[in-house]
Formats: C-alpha cells, sequence, structure tokens
C-alpha cells in the first residue's frame, strides 16, 4: 500500500462543473434521503481517483444497486474517512482553521446527528465556501446555514496499491 496526493484542484473542478447539475454516472439520491454525501463522494473521487471495493466497510460506487453506504450516508462517510488504513481517501478531524479546498464539512444537531455533507470549495476572508447538492450550491459561505454542530475533515491523501 502507498499513499499519494489528494488532487485538490481536481475535486473543486469536478464540484464546480457538476454543483447546479447531476452527472449521468451516478444515480440522484435527492428524492429519496438527499445527494449530498452522493455529491461529496464524487467530488473526492475526481481529486483521488481510488475507490475501496471492500464490501460493507468500503467507499465505492459503481451503480445505485452496487455501493457502499459511505458513498452516500453522511455518517458512514465520516467513519470511512477517518478510520480507512486501506485503499481510498483518508482524513483526520481539524479545527475550521485548518481546512484546505478540497476538504469536507459535515452540520449536525446539537445531539450529535449530522445531517449535511459540504466540500470546501474556497475562502472568504477565513470563512469557508462549500459546494453541496440537496441545496445545491457552489461557493455558499458556510455562515449562511444553520446548524449546530460542525466537523470538519481535512483530507490527508489516498491510499493505492
Amino acid at each position: 500500500m502507498r499513499t499519494i496526493g489528494y488532487d485538490r484542484e481536481k475535486a473543486i473542478v469536478y464540484a464546480k462543473m457538476w454543483a447546479f447539475r447531476r452527472n449521468p454516472d451516478f444515480y440522484d439520491f435527492s428524492r429519496i434521503g438527499g445527494d449530498c454525501t452522493n455529491f461529496v463522494s464524487q467530488c473526492l473521487y475526481a481529486g483521488g481517483g481510488v475507490m475501496n471495493f471492500t464490501p460493507v466497510t468500503g467507499w465505492f460506487y459503481q451503480n445505485v444497486n452496487a455501493r457502499t453506504a459511505s458513498w452516500t450516508g453522511v455518517e458512514f462517510l465520516y467513519n470511512f474517512l477517518i478510520q480507512n488504513q486501506s485503499e481510498g481517501p483518508f482524513a483526520e478531524e481539524t479545527a475550521m482553521r485548518n481546512l484546505r479546498l478540497g476538504d469536507v464539512i459535515q452540520l449536525g444537531r446539537e445531539t450529535g446527528d449530522f445531517y449535511h455533507t459540504c466540500l470546501v470549495s474556497g475562502f472568504f476572508f477565513g470563512t469557508p465556501l462549500v459546494a453541496t447538492h440537496s441545496y445545491d450550491a457552489f461557493d455558499k459561505p458556510l455562515t449562511a446555514y444553520t446548524f449546530e454542530r460542525a466537523r470538519f475533515l481535512h483530507i490527508i491523501g489516498v491510499h493505492t496499491e
């Protein structure tokens, strides 16, 4: 196993291209729970190019019926990125001030229930700007959202064989 760089620029270019429309290579989950984590997973894949085909605990998308929960589920993506020691992207939780382009923000309730995933697409005077689906946006200030908690995931790199 070796580690390669995460191409943040490719992730942002992908996000900008698809923020307000849907890539036909991926199912649109907007009507069945939301498409935000699916969209961020696509961006992460654009920036890393490596999926993890481990059944159940991996991170991959082949079609709507052949995918892992981590590709489309907020909590599952968090767990994958933080715990991944196999193929695919991996991350660490960090402070907002340490975020970089292409990193991930998840929004939640005070109870600890996280419900929304965004990709950092820019910064405005230190405030993260985000790209996301479900409520489609690109370069939307994080301060425009109402949330009780947020967690910030810095993508460290991508494991590959």
